[in-house]
C-alpha cells in the first residue's frame, strides 16, 4: 500500500483535478459517501438515530457535510457543529454548505470557546434523547502543520470526552484532527478515533507510533485514476502481506547449499543469549547454514545451546571479541553469503577496533545490530559509504547515538530522521539500508524509497526480540534476497509472528517463541501463492 506525505497528496489531488479533469466536487462527494459506507459496514444503519458532526474550516468540513447528507438519506438525524462560520467556507466545502443549508439540519456555530458551553448543552439534550450513532470528526485534515489551540483544542478535548464517557464511536475524516499526517505526532492534542477513513492513499501518520488513535483504518477510493497515482512521485509504502510474494516454494532437489551460509559474530561473557537468539532467528528464516564465530572460552555454551548451528571459536578472543582475530575472521568470511555482527558483542576497545575494521573493509553483505551500532556511533564517519551492502537496525536510543540527536527529537519525526540519515551515509556505493525500530518500524533504502511496518504489538517490548529480528533479516540476506527486500520481509514477518502469539497472550511470550512461529507463516504465504 502506497503512503503519501501531505505535500505529495496535495500535489496528486491537484494533478487529478487539473490534468485528469475530475472536479474537486466529485472527489469530495466520493470521499463523503465512501466514508458513510465504511461507517455503516462497521456501525450498522443510522436509521432513527442521531449523529454529531464537527465541521471544520477546510475541505474536511466539506467531506463532513457530504456525510451528513448521507446520514439523513439513510433515515438518520445529523446535528452539525460548525467550528467556523459556514458562510466563510470556500470552494467545494462552500458549495456543499449551500446544499446542506437547504435541508434545515439542526446546527450550531461555534466561533469562540464560550460557544462550546452552548454546544455541550445541546449535545447533552441530543444524548438524552438516545445515544448518538456516531461522532464525525471533520475538523482538520492532512494539511495541518501548526499546533492546535483555542477553541479548536477545546473541541478536540470535547470529542475525546464524549467518546470516553458516553462510549460514542468517533469517525475521523482522513486523519484524526490534530494529528500530523507525516509524523503521527499530535500537534498539541489529537482526536482519538475508532474508525478513520482516509482518501486516495494512506498517510505515514496512520502507521507511525503503532497507529495510536487511528482505530480501524480504511482507504476510500475517491476516483483517483490509477494512471495519476502511478505517475506521482510517491516513494513510501505500508508493509502488508504482499511483501511476502517474493517468497518462493523450494524445488524438490534443493539442498542446504542453495540457501546461503550466514556467519554470525555475536556474544560475549554474560551476553551469550543474544547470540543464541540471533542464530535461532537466522535458522528459522530458512538459511541453509549458520556458523557462529564466538570468543573461544565461551564456545562450550554455544555448542550445547544450539546444536543446529556450527561454531567457530576465535583463537585470540577469550571472553570477548578482539581485533587480533580480524585476519582469521576475514578468512572465515570467504565462501559465506552474509555476515551479522553486534548482538551481545560488548563494546570493549578491542571489540570496537574489530567492528570498525570489518565494516570498512569486508565487501560481504552485513547486518549491523546492537553493540556494533553503538561502536560505530563513536566513529560516525566510519559508517559512510561502506564497500558492501549494510543493513543497520537501530532502536531510537541507538539512532540517537548514531546521529547525535536526542531520542525525543528522533521520535518526533521518525521518517525524516531515518531518510535523512540514509541520504547522509550513502556515498557512491549506495550500500546502506536503515531499519529504525519501534512502533511503526521504518525501513529506508539507498534508492530513496521507504516503508512503514504495519505489524507488531506491545507484547514485543521484551528482551531478545531485536536479536531474533536481526538474525531473521541476516538469514534472508544470506539466501540472496536483496537488502531492502530482506529488511522489509524480516520486519513484517517478525511483527506478524508476534501478532499471532498475541492473539492468545497479549504479553509474556518469548523472543524464541516468535522465532519458532516464523516458518509456519512463511509456509502459509507460499502455499497461498499456489492457489
Amino acid at each position: 500500500m502506497k503512503l503519501a506525505r501531505a505535500s505529495e497528496m496535495q500535489e496528486l489531488d491537484r494533478n487529478v483535478i487539473e490534468k485528469h479533469f475530475i472536479p474537486g466536487m466529485v472527489l469530495m462527494e466520493n470521499a463523503g459517501r465512501g466514508t458513510f459506507v465504511f461507517m455503516t459496514d462497521v456501525l450498522g444503519s443510522p436509521a432513527g438515530k442521531s449523529a454529531l458532526l464537527f465541521i471544520g474550516p477546510g475541505n474536511n468540513g466539506g467531506d463532513g457535510l457530504v456525510i451528513a447528507r448521507c446520514i439523513r438519506q439513510a433515515g438518520g438525524f445529523p446535528f452539525l457543529i460548525f467550528l467556523v462560520n459556514p458562510e466563510n467556507l470556500k470552494g467545494d466545502a462552500a458549495h456543499n454548505f449551500r446544499i446542506v443549508n437547504q435541508l434545515d439540519f439542526p446546527s450550531l456555530i461555534v466561533e469562540q470557546e464560550k460557544d462550546l458551553e452552548i454546544a455541550c448543552r445541546e449535545i447533552e439534550k441530543n444524548i438524552a434523547a438516545g445515544l448518538p450513532w456516531a461522532i464525525v470528526d471533520a475538523v482538520f485534515g492532512t494539511g495541518l502543520q501548526r499546533p492546535v489551540a483555542g477553541m479548536f483544542l477545546s473541541a478536540i478535548h470535547l470529542i475525546n470526552r464524549l467518546r470516553r464517557e458516553q462510549t460514542i464511536p468517533v469517525v475521523a475524516v482522513d486523519i484524526p484532527s490534530g494529528l500530523n499526517s507525516d509524523t503521527g505526532q499530535p500537534l498539541g492534542a489529537s482526536v482519538r478515533a475508532d474508525l478513520t477513513a482516509t482518501y486516495g492513499l494512506a498517510k505515514p501518520g496512520h502507521f507511525m507510533h503503532g497507529g495510536n488513535g487511528i482505530g480501524r483504518l480504511r482507504v476510500i477510493d475517491i476516483g483517483i485514476p490509477d494512471k495519476a497515482a502511478a505517475a506521482a512521485s510517491i516513494n513510501g509504502e505500508s508493509l502488508d502481506h504482499t511483501i511476502l510474494d517474493t517468497l518462493n516454494r523450494r524445488k524438490k532437489a534443493a539442498h542446504k547449499g542453495n540457501f546461503g551460509h550466514l556467519f554470525i559474530l555475536a556474544g560475549s561473557e554474560g551476553k551469550t543469549g543474544a547470540a543464541i537468539l540471533c542464530a535461532l532467528g537466522a535458522l528459522r528464516s530458512g538459511a541453509g547454514l549458520v556458523s557462529l564465530g564466538v570468543p573461544g572460552k565461551l564456545n562450550p555454551i554455544f555448542e550445547s545451546a544450539l546444536i543446529e548451528a556450527m561454531t567457530i571459536p576465535l583463537p585470540q578472543s577469550e571472553k570477548f571479541f578482539t581485533a587480533a582475530d580480524a585476519d582469521f575472521i576475514m578468512e572465515q568470511v570467504q565462501g559465506k553469503s552474509a555476515l551479522i555482527m553486534g548482538p551481545g558483542m560488548g563494546t570493549e576497545k578491542e571489540t570496537a577496533e574489530l567492528v570498525v575494521r570489518l565494516y570498512r573493509t569486508a565487501e560481504i553483505p552485513m547486518v549491523i545490530d546492537a553493540d556494533a551500532l553503538n561502536i560505530l556511533a563513536t566513529v560516525r564517519e566510519a559508517v559512510v559509504d561502506p564497500p558492501g551492502p549494510r543493513i543497520l537496525t537501530p532502536h531510537p536510543g541507538e539512532m540517537a547515538r548514531l546521529t547525535g540527536l536526542s531520542a525525543k527529537t528522533i521520535q518526533a519525526d521518525r521518517l525524516n530522521t531515518a531518510c535523512s540519515y540514509v541520504d547522509a551515509v550513502n556515498g557512491a556505493g549506495k550500500n546502506v539500508t536503515l531499519i529504525l525500530k519501534g512502533a511503526g518500524t521504518i525501513i529506508c533504502d539507498p534508492a530513496g524509497t521507504w516503508a512503514v511496518n504495519s505489524t507488531g504489538n506491545p507484547g514485543m517490548a521484551a528482551g531478545g526480540m531485536g536479536d531474533v529480528l536481526a538474525g531473521l533479516i541476516a538469514g534472508l540476506l544470506a539466501q540472496g534476497i536483496e537488502p531492502p527486500a530482506a529488511a522489509r520481509i524480516g520486519v513484517y514477518l517478525h511483527g506478524l509472528a508476534a501478532d499471532r502469539l498475541a492473539e492468545k497472550r497479549e504479553f509474556g511470550y518469548l523472543a524464541s517463541e516468535v522465532a519458532s512461529a516464523i516458518p509456519a507463516l512463511m509456509t502459509e504465504f507460499i502455499r497461498q501463492q499456489r492457489k
